[in-house]
């Protein structure tokens, strides 16, 4: 018996054995399901795209070329160049404002 008046150390127990084969069980059906929930996917991502014949596959072609081209690139550069240049602005004037601050405090403590 322990504190609380149940039975201790019984493992054969119906309720344990129970609690025991309906865990397993369902762990054994969830890594199942998403076995076969990888395995699909696997096949449909691995599987030949169809041949799109008509106005699809002209506009996705356009949409490729229109990626691909040197006008997209130069232009996603260009947009790239200036975040990093207002990146740094904005982290030199940080580091005036912290700086500035910093001497604040020392005059303070000082006088």
């Amino acid at each position: 018996m322990n504190r609380l008046g149940g039975q201790t150390g019984n493992l054969c127990s119906s309720q344990g054995e129970k609690t025991l084969m309906r865990g397993w069980r369902s762990k054994l059906v969830f890594m199942l399901v998403v076995y076969f929930a990888g395995f699909a996917t696997a096949i449909y991502a691995l599987s030949p795209a169809p041949e799109n014949n008509g106005e699809k596959a002209n506009s996705k072609t356009m949409i490729d070329s229109i990626l691909k081209s040197d006008d997209f690139a130069k232009s996603f550069n260009t947009g790239i160049n200036k975040c990093v240049a207002l990146g740094k602005d904005a982290a030199e004037r940080s580091v005036k404002f912290l700086k500035q601050k910093i001497d604040e405090r020392q005059l303070k403590s000082d006088g």
